[in-house]
């Protein structure tokens, strides 16, 4: 559980945790990341009186350092045989959520990770049926996956611990859980619960309270990250569908692309190739200011010092 400014919601979020009735050991990863309000006062209470706070391991980080190093930090503490994720401002309502879970996966070897059905908290308080997803048919695939989006909420998941090292592509991730399920679907099947388990907060996080612009520039930097990663790993059709996905994003969005937002899209020669050749057919429509000469410099010193921390990172490791 990672969380950040959730004082309103992080006492139900870790008491539908504590809850569970399992017949194995549960260890309570909760990372803080130097929340600005009263979070830190409610976790303290509950580490004194809650009567399973033992299971937690809390950590509080000195200062704010971001939702995916947060994230990462935390994965990387998890000793058990499987994971679950609930962020802070979600929570689960089923004791045997967890049970159930790892019961499906201890008996189905070629599955690696299990998600459920959820309700949605809406702002005024009405608890609903799920309408932000739709679970299709053949929803156990990676292609399936990648081609439709994310349709996993992170309250529901629980998978197997087979990543131990997390990618650069990971760390540069604007999103980390549907990251995290594709590199997990590299290693089996998805299996759908229809058990509903949790509760999922419309419009708390931050993204919901962002510009559609920033949304889907995001959603196309998290494209970006994919197209590195694939590309590495010879999985040359699902670079193609996140390349087309990007230059959709081009095309709808081209007139609010600036130069530093442009640069954070090239991470590969792919993405490169594919977005100066969008610039090209659409230089009517994008302010000429926003294409100075300089960008492909500046573009090769990005990935020149993309390059560099890859080879410093495998000297140090």
């Amino acid at each position: 559980m990672i969380t950040y400014g959730h004082e309103k919601y992080i006492r139900e979020a870790i008491e539908g945790v504590l809850m569970q009735e399992c017949d194995f050991e549960v260890e309570f990863i909760l990372a803080n990341d130097c929340s600005p309000d009263q979070t830190e006062v409610v976790i303290q209470d509950v580490l004194a009186h809650h009567p399973k706070a033992s299971w937690i391991k809390y950590m509080k980080h000195d200062k704010n350092i971001g939702m995916m190093p947060n994230f990462i930090d935390a994965l990387g503490q998890c000793s058990g045989d499987y994971i679950a994720l609930c962020e802070g401002d979600d929570y689960w309502t089923d004791p045997l959520k967890l049970q159930k879970q790892v019961n499906f996966l201890h008996l189905n070897l070629d599955y690696v990770l299990s998600f459920h059905k959820v309700d949605i908290l809406k702002l005024n308080g009405e608890i609903v049926d799920d309408f932000i997803t739709t679970v299709p048919e053949n929803h156990e695939t990676i292609e399936t996956l990648a081609r439709l989006g994310n349709y996993i909420h992170t309250p529901s998941v629980l998978f197997r611990n087979v990543i131990k090292e997390f990618p650069f592509e990971f760390e540069q991730s604007p999103i980390g859980d549907y990251f995290l399920y594709m590199m997990l679907a590299e290693h089996g099947k998805l299996k759908y619960l229809n058990d509903k388990m949790a509760v999922y907060r419309e419009g708390i996080g931050i993204w919901s309270t962002k510009s559609d612009y920033f949304r889907n520039f995001n959603t196309a930097l998290l494209h970006t990250c994919f197209i590195d990663y694939f590309y590495l790993r010879g999985n040359y059709e699902l670079v193609e569908m996140f390349l087309k996905r990007i230059q959709s994003f081009i095309d709808n969005f081209g007139e609010d692309l600036d130069v530093k937002d442009l640069m954070r899209l090239n991470l590969n020669e792919n993405n490169r190739k594919l977005i100066f050749s969008a610039l090209i057919e659409k230089t009517k429509k994008l302010k000429s200011e926003k294409v100075p000469v300089k960008t492909s410099i500046e573009l090769l010193a990005i990935v020149l010092h993309i390059i560099k921390m890859r080879i410093w990172k495998k000297l140090h490791l």
